[in-house]
């Protein structure tokens, strides 16, 4: 049974299709606390919220 995606939320999918990155890279940044924050449900799947991406896609505009 698929879990409700909460609004205003990108899936793990969502996120890495949008980036255009892999998975494992997206983990790899995770470990490394260079990811956007997320929320982790209670089945273990992660949502990233649109605000913190947005947020997180901010604070890269400097660094470029």
């Amino acid at each position: 049974m698929a879990t409700a995606k909460p609004r205003g939320t990108l899936t793990l999918a969502e996120l890495c299709d949008e980036l255009q990155i892999s998975r494992s890279t997206f983990y790899d940044w995770r470990a490394k606390g260079r990811a956007p924050r997320c929320l982790k449900l209670p089945n273990g799947d992660l949502r990233i919220r649109r605000t913190d991406l947005d947020r997180w896609l901010t604070t890269l505009e400097d660094a470029a």
